[in-house]
């Protein structure tokens, strides 16, 4: 079985290797770039690529122009690096379509880790993993969703809460337990982050936004009870 491809991009050479070094070990292939304009010619000349780790702070070009020339493209997993925890860059990296936001310094096993859970949810798929409600179909094999026949252009992460919600059709979530199960990991911010991927999701279903009901003091609850 081919090794899963990743592209780690950061101008610092020592951070670099620390996380190849890490990465390599869990039988991945890494490739590196150190700036942005580096990043992308790797990207569209390497086929393949599984996921990209990007740092923010970069010569020639910073991540977040190298995320999105890579988003024009490309609905690749990336995990965005940066030295700053201001909650504007996270936001900003969200609404590019970043999966995941990292602020350094970090643990490389943490990074390992969501790194694992994101490639197992875009690896792992079945043909007959299709659901459908309320008027959308989500196919997790081909990654695709259809809002009455039409195609949805949904980042990773929105995809995936939007799975999560068809998948537990008429329950009660709390945000906790959607960070847990779609994020995948200990989350040690806020539920901002949650609330900030609801409000996009519904966004882009339009009148089935309303789908997504919002329980006050809790979470949230997919709901196609008015539907039928």
């Amino acid at each position: 079985m081919d090794k899963l491809k990743i592209l780690v991009v950061d101008d610092e050479s020592r951070m670099r290797k620390l996380v190849k070094d890490f990465l390599v070990k869990q039988n991945y292939e890494v490739l590196e770039a150190e700036n942005g304009a580096e990043a992308l010619d790797v990207f569209f000349e390497t086929d393949g690529i599984a996921l990209v780790i990007l740092d923010v702070m970069m010569p020639k070009m910073d991540g977040w122009q190298t995320c999105k020339e890579i988003r024009e493209y490309s609905k690749v997993p990336i995990i965005m690096l940066t030295a700053k925890s201001d909650e504007r860059d996270e936001l900003q990296g969200f609404d590019l379509g970043v999966d995941e936001y990292i602020s350094k310094p970090f643990s490389p096993k943490i990074l390992v880790a969501r790194v694992e859970a994101i490639l197992r949810r875009t690896s792992v798929r079945t043909a007959e993993e299709t659901l459908s409600a309320g008027g959308i179909e989500l196919n997790k094999a081909a990654h695709m969703v259809m809002l009455e026949g039409e195609a949805l252009e949904l980042s990773f992460k929105e995809f995936e809460l939007l799975a999560y919600f068809m998948e537990h059709e008429g329950i009660a979530l709390s945000r906790e337990k959607i960070l847990n199960n779609v994020w995948n990991y200990d989350y040690f911010g806020d539920a901002r982050t949650i609330d900030t991927h609801v409000k996009k999701l519904r966004s882009k279903l339009k009148d089935k936004g309303d789908l997504i009901k919002t329980i006050w003091g809790m979470g949230y609850k997919f709901d196609t009870s008015d539907c039928e």
